[in-house]
């Protein structure tokens, strides 16, 4: 009987392992995907059980001890490929951006010094206190659209503003999500807005975009009542947020916006049609006949109006692209096109492929995608944010001055 166990054990490991080299092909399959990428640390651990050695060990046992060493090795690619990183990305991004990087008021020493740190893989990056609050900022047809802000638990000048849009296929999901990443830059000298947006069907594109537009607008009249320059936004979007998020960078034609961030998001509505995702988690072509009214042959006026990548152009703001070579949702296909397109343009920009990677991989804040993708967004928004307000010349104060009230805690 433990020979069985020793063999369904390895057998059932592997077969998990094996997400990590290829797309996910169901929806189910797809969470234990972003399971077996990013926390597949974890789960070598319990694959080394059926390696003990045994007195009775027949062949099935032995063949089971065989498929979870495969199984420890497919686990830890990951790791091994994000570590990888470690020695090309930053000099990317200081040959793409430059080496210089927006002074902080506090924290500047804790940004991440690489894109990945293998132990903050065993252990909770730690969050500095915040404050925390909810604003309405669009009222359409009795619904009440919000946003949260977070920022930093100190006293502050007027910040840099990092305007996050989630995803959920334009028809689910809320600005609850991912709210690690919200905290770490909150922490880190940013004050950051994650808004809510209407959905298809009921609110079919472009209603999804303008609330993203009303937010900016919003953010640049008030946002100087919690700290934020207005003068400084970067807007950041997953999925289907990346969609909305690129797409109102890209139009708003707002001097504002230094820079958009997609994470795993679609640029191109008719080639998303035309060519889904391999992986099968989502009907995607049933979310954009939902979201865009039907199919390309009957809105093909709307799809090409939905499409980021149709509106580059040489003043389009500095845009970083992550995605996961394993994306079984949104195809890589849809950053590499419009990363060839920014780069026809001559627009700033950094497209990161992560070749283990899978859809929603920064779920887990501190496994590998999750620390790549937070080093890159905190990289690029130091570099898309620098104040190039000249500064006045220092004036010289009493030490005893400068004593200032103890920082505020979080809330």
């Amino acid at each position: 009987m433990s020979n069985v166990l020793r063999f369904l054990g390895g057998l059932g490991l592997l077969a998990l392992a094996s997400l990590t080299a290829l797309p996910a092909p169901t929806h189910a399959l797809w969470g234990m995907s972003v399971a077996a990428t990013e926390w597949g640390y974890w789960l070598a651990i319990p694959a080394i059980l059926p390696l003990i050695p045994m007195r009775d060990a027949s062949r099935l046992g032995r063949l089971g001890a065989v498929f979870s060493v495969g199984a420890i090795a497919l686990f830890l690619v990951p790791v091994l490929r994000a570590q990888h990183m470690n020695g090309d990305l930053p000099a990317i991004f200081n040959a793409r951006f430059g080496e210089d990087r927006r002074e902080r008021t506090r924290y500047a020493e804790d940004s991440r010094p690489a894109p990945l740190v293998l132990p903050d893989l065993l252990k909770p990056l730690p969050l500095p206190p915040v404050r925390f609050e909810e604003r309405t900022f669009r009222n359409r047809e009795g619904l009440q659209l919000t946003l949260d802000i977070y920022r930093p638990g100190y006293e502050h000048p007027p910040l840099p503003g990092v305007i996050v849009v989630h995803g959920g296929d334009w028809q689910s999901g809320g600005n609850a999500e991912f709210v690690a990443l919200n905290a770490y830059l909150a922490g880190r000298d940013y004050v950051v807005a994650a808004i809510n947006y209407r959905f298809a069907a009921k609110w079919p594109f472009p209603d999804g975009r303008d609330d993203v537009l009303a937010a900016i607008a919003y953010l640049k009249v008030y946002g100087a009542q919690f700290g934020l320059d207005p003068t400084r936004l970067v807007l950041v979007g997953r999925s289907a947020g990346a969609q909305l998020a690129l797409l109102a960078a890209y139009t708003a034609n707002e001097p504002a916006i230094k820079g958009a961030i997609s994470l795993y998001g679609p640029s191109d509505m008719r080639l998303e049609y035309e060519r889904p995702g391999s992986g099968g988690a989502i009907d995607t072509r049933h979310a954009l006949e939902s979201y865009l009214g039907g199919p390309p042959a009957k809105a093909d006026d709307t799809y090409f109006a939905a499409s980021p990548i149709n509106f580059v152009t040489p003043s389009s703001p500095a845009t970083l692209l992550i995605h996961g070579e394993h994306d079984g949702v949104v195809s890589i296909d849809q950053s590499a096109q419009l990363d060839a397109k920014l780069q026809e343009a001559g627009v700033k920009h950094l497209f990161i492929r992560l070749p283990w990677a899978t859809h929603g991989c920064d779920k887990s804040f501190g496994g590998p995608c999750g620390q790549v993708a937070t080093y890159a967004v905190e990289r690029f928004l130091d570099a898309v944010t620098i104040d190039s307000t000249p500064k006045r010349p220092a004036m010289k104060v009493p030490r005893k001055a400068l004593r200032g009230p103890k920082t505020m805690a979080a809330r």
